[in-house]
């Protein structure tokens, strides 16, 4: 699966990611009424709003872009009706032929870290049948219980021949309060991000790892020191506009090749038609609004990239 996101990016020349992450405060008002109206102010009427949102900017975007990542939080607060919502995201992403990250960040002990992998990216076995569950294509993981909460991922990655993103450094403000702390001089997120590279080594595509790392466009700096470490490993960085990344500070994730790295924005493509810069499309065109954030997210990170390298 490394190889078709490598492929399509090169394909879009777009290192993007569109993160699916809605909050019932960014879907426009037409949607949330036709979905109350169908099913009333429910955990399903809200469920069938995230989903038509999530459709409808889909549907204006899936050719500018390689991938997506749906986190899964914004769709477990509605239950089961969200999760079924989630699920569906994922199959009409995957006809859309985009790549599927699974935001999950989980991360347990070995049997429930397993558990988790077969739902995300592997197959259950019922009776004489298999079954897949959501179906992603890669999930985020948690590492903080060390190797056996990480591992039974990486196995079922293997078997499916599917990728994970492993939490280094994370973009929020207070990840410093223990991913920076110094463990025999060097940051924790030195040591994890080599843990990282050497789960992956023996996980390769053609030219890239399947395991990859999570580390935040607002610490560009450790961006760079963890590319250095991670050569083969796939960087998702979140942070991009709304957390403060620009294109300009997100160049040292990246390898020579112009590879190595996908950006993901969120808020900043899905509520777009909220920010100035893109309130002429008005609530009713939001999707087209979407279309134009990710367009804009494409020439910024290009022109960086091209200035770079």
């Amino acid at each position: 699966m490394i190889n078709k996101l490598v492929s399509k990016i090169q394909k879009t020349n777009a290192p993007i990611v569109v993160g699916l992450d809605p909050m019932l405060s960014y879907i426009p008002e037409h949607i949330l009424k036709k979905a109350y109206a169908e099913f009333g102010e429910t955990l399903e009427g809200a469920a069938e709003a995230v989903w038509q949102f999530n459709k409808e900017i889909i549907d204006k975007t899936y050719d500018l872009i390689p991938a997506v990542k749906p986190q899964i939080a914004m769709y477990e607060q509605f239950g089961i009706e969200g999760l079924k919502a989630f699920h569906k995201t994922v199959e009409y992403c995957k006809e859309k032929d985009l790549v599927v990250i699974g935001d999950i960040k989980r991360g347990d002990i070995g049997s429930t870290s397993e558990a988790y992998a077969v739902g995300h990216l592997g197959q259950v076995q019922i009776g004489n049948n298999k079954f897949r569950g959501f179906d992603e294509d890669f999930v985020t993981v948690n590492p903080y219980l060390g190797s056996d909460g990480v591992k039974p991922f990486v196995k079922v990655a293997k078997e499916e021949k599917k990728g994970l993103f492993i939490l280094v450094k994370t973009s929020n403000p207070s990840s410093g309060e223990f991913q920076d702390r110094l463990i025999d001089g060097r940051p924790l997120y030195e040591i994890v991000g080599e843990k990282v590279a050497e789960w992956g080594a023996d996980h390769m595509g053609d030219s890239y790892s399947y395991v990859g790392a999570v580390v935040g466009a607002t610490y560009p700096e450790m961006g760079k020191v963890l590319r250095n470490i991670m050569p083969k490993a796939y960087i998702l960085v979140p942070g991009y506009g709304a957390q403060g990344g620009k294109g300009a500070d997100l160049v040292h994730f990246f390898n020579e090749d112009g590879l190595g790295a996908i950006v993901n924005s969120s808020r900043g493509i899905i509520a777009a038609y909220k920010q100035e810069a893109y309130a002429k499309f008005g609530a009713e065109n939001f999707g087209d609004a979407s279309r134009a954030a990710v367009e804009d997210m494409i020439t910024d990170i290009s022109t960086a990239l091209n200035a770079k390298f």
